[in-house]
């Protein structure tokens, strides 16, 4: 199975997601440094919020097979520039987590992610496991 490293801002969605990856039972808890799993690699929203230690996320995708960009249904706007996925050396996916709230904007985030270079995109609820298995598959090819 290929390595995904998960990268957005803060409450994107990037460790609940991790927990749903990894079959766990989904509890909140703030991600203060990176946790590498087999499968997985979680980074805290300030690593790549902050130009300082967005420098950090470069480093660790060395760890990983594939870098995953979250983009949240309800966020206000987008971190990501036009093709930034040209600067990885590694295959780009995008996701955009929190589908299903009330103020979710499915469309706006996808096409934040698909100037920011994503080719796949997935669209997950974690919490319910929408999506989840997509991710898992596209992992295992």
């Amino acid at each position: 199975m290929k390595k995904l490293i998960l990268m957005g801002r803060s409450q994107a969605g990037k460790t609940t997601l991790t927990q749903a990856l990894r079959g766990e039972e989904i509890h909140y808890y703030k991600t203060q440094d990176i946790h590498r799993y087999e499968s997985v690699i979680d980074t805290p929203g300030e690593y790549a919020q902050s130009h300082r230690l967005g420098k950090a996320l470069a480093l660790y995708t060395y760890e990983a097979d594939v870098v995953g960009i979250l983009v949240a249904a309800n966020e206000p706007y987008s971190l990501f520039p036009p093709n930034v996925t040209s600067q990885a050396n590694r295959e780009c996916i995008g996701i955009v987590t929190k589908i299903d709230l009330p103020n979710a904007n499915v469309e706006q985030a996808d096409r934040w992610l698909k100037i920011a270079g994503c080719k796949k995109i997935f669209h997950v609820n974690s919490l319910k496991g929408v999506g989840v298995k997509d991710i898992l598959n596209y992992l295992k090819d």
